[in-house]
C-alpha cells in the first residue's frame, strides 16, 4: 500500500496538536509552504526566498507611520502574516502570534552607484533576516529624486506571485483607514479590527482552506502519480559540487527584457509549452555538461472553486530538460498536459518519486518560470496616488536562472541570472537562444 508524505505529515501535525498547551495557535502548512521552508534549511547561504513588488510614488506621498498602521491591519486580516513559521517536534507549522511586519526607510548610500533608491532597497532585501518578519515594507529615495520607491516584500512561504493582488488590494484599503482617528470600542476596549483581537472567523477560514488543500494533496499522492513522476524525472542528476557550493539566493543578478508579439488564435494555447522549451534552451546553453536539468513552474495545487486565501498558493511543478535535438510544440504540449494531470502532487512527493527511479536529485531547481497576467493585479493606491509598478535589478533569486513572462497585448519576457555563476555575455547569449526558440514555436515577429 502506498504511504504518502502528506499523510505522514498530517499524522505528525495532529500528534503535535494533541500535546500542545495552546493548540489553537498552531496551523498546518501546505506542501508548497513546506517546500520553501525545507529549501531554506538546505540553502548554504541561509537565505529566505522572498516575493517583492516595487512601486514608485511622487516624493512625499507615503506617510510611514500611517503605512505601518496599514501594514499591521493587513497582517491582522491574514493568518499567514501573523506570527512565524516554526518547527515543533520536527514538524513545520505556522504559530499564530502578533502581526509579523516591518515598515522602515532603507538607507541610501552617500555616493556613486549606491546613491539610489534601487541600491538601498536591493541591499535591504539581500539582508533579509532568516527569522525576520513575514512582511516588510521598505521605502527609499535619493536626495535629488522626484520619486520614492516602496518595496512590498513577503516571505515566499506566506505568498506567491499569484497572490500578490490580495496584498495590494488589502494594503490599499488598510491605508485608507487611519487607525489614529478611528474610535475605540465600548468602554474603551480595543476596536474589533485591532491586531490585539484575533479575527477568529479569519483564522477558522484559513485553517479550513489549508486543511482542504492538504486533503487534495493527500489524495493526489497516489501510486499512479508516483509512477508518472518517477518516469518523468528519473533522469535528473545531482548538481555538480562546484555549482552546489554557489547555491542559494543570488547576491548579484543581471536582467534582460524583450517584447514579442502576442500569440493569436490557436497559437495562444501553445504559449506556455513554448516558454518551457525556450527556458530549457536558455538553461541548456548555460549548463556545464550533459546532465538533465530541472525547471520549476507554479501550477495547480488549489482545490477547484477554492476562495483565494493568502498562504494557500500554487504548487511547483518540475519540467525535465534533457540534451537532444529540437522537438515539436505538439510533442512538448502533450507531455505538459500529462504533467498537469498530476499537478496537485506535492513537491516532496515528486522528489521522492524521482529518487525512487534512480535520480540523484535533492529537489534543487536549475531554473524557474513564472507566467502571469499583470492586468489581474489591482494597483497599490496610497494617499490618493496609484503607485507605478517598477523593477529593481539585482534582487535575490531563488534559482540561478529565472524567467518571468506576461502575455497580454504582447508577450513580455524577462530573464534574470546569478552573476556569481554566469557571465553576462553567456546569459545574454542564452536569452537569444530563448527568444529564437519562442519564435520557432510561435512564429516570427509581425
Amino acid at each position: 500500500m502506498y504511504s504518502s508524505i502528506t499523510a505522514a505529515y498530517l499524522a505528525r501535525y495532529r500528534s503535535v496538536l494533541a500535546a500542545a498547551p495552546a493548540p489553537a495557535e498552531l496551523l498546518p502548512l501546505t506542501g508548497a509552504q513546506r517546500r520553501f521552508l525545507i529549501t531554506r534549511r538546505r540553502d548554504p547561504r541561509g537565505r529566505t526566498d522572498i516575493v517583492p513588488l516595487f512601486f514608485a510614488f511622487p516624493r512625499g506621498t507615503v506617510d510611514l507611520p500611517r503605512l505601518h498602521r496599514a501594514a499591521v491591519r493587513l497582517a491582522a486580516r491574514h493568518p499567514a502574516l501573523r506570527g512565524a513559521f516554526t518547527t515543533v517536534r520536527g514538524t513545520p507549522l505556522l504559530r499564530l502570534g502578533a502581526p509579523a511586519v516591518e515598515v522602515a526607510r532603507a538607507a541610501v548610500g552617500r555616493g556613486g552607484p549606491d546613491r539610489s533608491a534601487a541600491a538601498a532597497l536591493r541591499r535591504a532585501l539581500l539582508d533579509w533576516p532568516l527569522d525576520g518578519p513575514v512582511l516588510r515594507l521598505l521605502l527609499a529615495s535619493a536626495p535629488d529624486d522626484d520619486e520614492e520607491v516602496l518595496a512590498v516584500a513577503l516571505d515566499h512561504a506566506a505568498c506567491d506571485e499569484q497572490s500578490l493582488g490580495l496584498v495590494t488590494a488589502d494594503l490599499t484599503a488598510a491605508y485608507g483607514q487611519d487607525d489614529a482617528s478611528a474610535p475605540e470600542g465600548p468602554g474603551g476596549r480595543a476596536r474589533p479590527d485591532s491586531p490585539d483581537s484575533p479575527d477568529e472567523d479569519g483564522v477558522a477560514a484559513y485553517r479550513a482552506a489549508v486543511e482542504g488543500q492538504l486533503a487534495v494533496e493527500a489524495a493526489a499522492a497516489s501510486e499512479t502519480a508516483h509512477a508518472h513522476w518517477a518516469a518523468r524525472l528519473g533522469g535528473l542528476e545531482e548538481v555538480p559540487r562546484e555549482e552546489a557550493a554557489a547555491g542559494g539566493a543570488a547576491r548579484s543578478t543581471g536582467v534582460v527584457t524583450h517584447r514579442l508579439p502576442a500569440a493569436t488564435g490557436a497559437a495562444r494555447g501553445g504559449v506556455f509549452p513554448a516558454l518551457l522549451d525556450a527556458v530549457g534552451a536558455a538553461a541548456r546553453r548555460l549548463a556545464a555538461g550533459e546532465r538533465v536539468l530541472a525547471l520549476g513552474y507554479p501550477w495547480g495545487g488549489r482545490p477547484p472553486g477554492a476562495e483565494p486565501v493568502l498562504g494557500c498558493f500554487l504548487n511547483t511543478l518540475v519540467h525535465p530538460v534533457a540534451p537532444g535535438p529540437a522537438r515539436s510544440l505538439d510533442e512538448l504540449g502533450a507531455e505538459w498536459w500529462d504533467d498537469l494531470d498530476h499537478a496537485d502532487t506535492p513537491y516532496d512527493e515528486v522528489v521522492r518519486a524521482a529518487r525512487s527511479a534512480g535520480a540523484r536529485w535533492s529537489g534543487t531547481l536549475d531554473g524557474l518560470l513564472t507566467f502571469e497576467d499583470l492586468n489581474r493585479r489591482p494597483p497599490l493606491v496610497l494617499g490618493g496616488a496609484a503607485g507605478r509598478e517598477t523593477h529593481v535589478g539585482g534582487r535575490p533569486l531563488a534559482a540561478p536562472l529565472a524567467v518571468s513572462a506576461s502575455h497580454g497585448e504582447d508577450l513580455l519576457v524577462r530573464l534574470a541570472w546569478d552573476r556569481d555563476r554566469y557571465r553576462d555575455a553567456d546569459a545574454e547569449a542564452a536569452f537569444e537562444a530563448l527568444l529564437a526558440t519562442l519564435r520557432r514555436h510561435l512564429g516570427p515577429p509581425v
